[in-house]
């Protein structure tokens, strides 16, 4: 049997000597998801396979009727004329970069990724193959992330301001993911933290997959005519300017993503402060994390996905962009 690891169909990334799609867009029978965001996990599949602590945020999102099953990281899973394993991605808890060896020949689908640790999942680490398959979402070099340790505590600063002048405040990143690890990362010693209901299943998910996080509580189960100021309440993005936020009384908004990183962003955004924290690659970790692939061919996908194979291109390496239909669900997509 010859013929390509991979091969981009209609439904998705698709490998045919194990008959598995990576991360479909379309319903088919066998999936093998990287992480739990609905861009990259869609309902409809007939099976899915996922790393361990990605299973119970896919029950939280799809229920338990599903087909679901766990492959821990590192372990490999023959399907088909295909060997399957999943290693950390960094992007979310669960998240998994997605190795296929076909014949000797190794592809790796990185689903989102980012290098930099953090406290709420597995550190990525490069996986050695023939081909990459790499997402693109900040692939600019006008987008490099300040430490995170200076982010949280620009956070706390802004937080403890915010306390000291009678001020509630309200802090917006993406329900799963990105709002975990704005709580596991600010000092919960400055005062108390709410959430939104969207975020607090996801909390409950998370805490399942084994994320440790601060003690919060739901806003729907604050006492009534609670005195909000000095609070910390996290929120998607999707709830800052409508009336639930009324409730707060003076409230300072805020908004944490890459996309802060452009001023035109965080003016369309209408948010008092927008924090640079990202869990997907910069330009600087995405050249480098290729480099240590040491891939010789490298497909991008969503993002800045032509730009960045362009580059890769002027600089010696076999690439192509992918068209593919990730990304396109703001409320997860970063």
């Amino acid at each position: 049997m010859s013929g390509p690891v991979l091969q981009l169909r209609p439904e998705g990334l698709y490998c045919p000597a194990g008959d598995f799609y990576i991360d479909p867009w379309r319903p088919v029978a066998r999936a093998i998801v990287t992480h739990a965001h609905s861009d990259h996990m869609r309902w409809g599949m007939g099976s899915y396979l996922c790393s361990e602590k990605t299973l119970p945020l896919l029950r939280a999102r799809l229920g338990d009727e599903p087909s679901a099953t766990a492959l821990p990281y590192g372990e490999s899973l023959g399907i088909g004329g295909a060997s399957v394993s999943l290693h950390p991605a960094g992007h979310i808890v669960g998240s998994a970069q997605v190795r296929v060896e076909v014949r000797g020949e190794v592809w790796v689908v990185s689903g989102d990724y980012k290098c930099e640790p953090d406290q709420t999942c597995e550190p990525w680490g490069p996986v050695k193959c023939h081909g990459f398959v790499t997402e693109t979402t900040f692939g600019l070099p006008i987008y490099q992330w300040p430490r995170q340790e200076d982010v949280f505590g620009q956070i706390n600063r802004w937080w403890q301001e915010n306390a000291a002048a009678g001020r509630t405040s309200l802090l917006s990143g993406y329900s799963l993911g990105k709002a975990q690890r704005l709580l596991a990362g600010v000092d919960p010693g400055i005062g108390p933290i709410y959430v939104h209901g969207a975020v607090a299943n996801m909390n409950r998910a998370c805490a399942a997959a084994g994320v440790a996080l601060p003690e919060w509580l739901p806003v729907a189960e604050a006492e009534k005519g609670k005195e909000w100021s000095g609070a910390l309440v996290v929120a998607p993005p999707s709830a800052v300017g409508t009336p639930w936020t009324r409730k707060f009384g003076d409230v300072s908004t805020a908004f944490a993503s890459g996309w802060m990183a452009i001023r035109g962003v965080r003016r369309r955004r209408s948010v008092d402060q927008g924090f640079v924290l990202s869990d997907h690659v910069d330009w600087g970790s995405l050249l480098a994390a290729i480099r240590e692939t040491g891939a010789e061919t490298v497909w991008t996908t969503h993002g800045y996905a032509h730009q960045v194979a362009r580059y890769l291109c002027e600089t010696g390496r076999d690439a192509r962009p992918l068209e593919t239909q990730f990304g396109e669900e703001e409320e997860d997509a970063e």
